[in-house]
C-alpha cells in the first residue's frame, strides 16, 4: 500500500454547509474527511478554471514596469 500523507488541517465551513456535509457523511456512513476529499476530487478540474487573484487584478509588477 502506498504511503499516505496524513497531516491534519483545520478547515472552516459555514454552519449550514457543515450540516449538509455531516448529513451526507451520515447517509453514506463515511467520515467528514472522506466526503470532503471526494468532493475535491470531483470539483478540482472545474475549480482550476477559476481565475486567480493575479488574473483578476492584473500583475502589479507588469504595471510598475510601464
Amino acid at each position: 500500500m502506498a504511503n499516505t500523507d496524513k497531516r491534519k488541517q483545520s478547515l472552516y465551513f459555514p454552519e449550514d454547509m457543515l450540516k449538509e456535509i455531516q448529513d451526507e457523511a451520515n447517509r453514506q456512513d463515511r467520515s467528514l474527511s472522506w466526503i470532503v476529499q471526494q468532493a475535491w476530487r470531483i470539483a478540482r478540474t472545474e475549480i482550476i478554471r477559476f481565475p486567480s487573484v493575479n488574473d483578476v487584478l492584473g500583475n502589479s509588477s507588469d504595471e510598475a514596469d510601464n
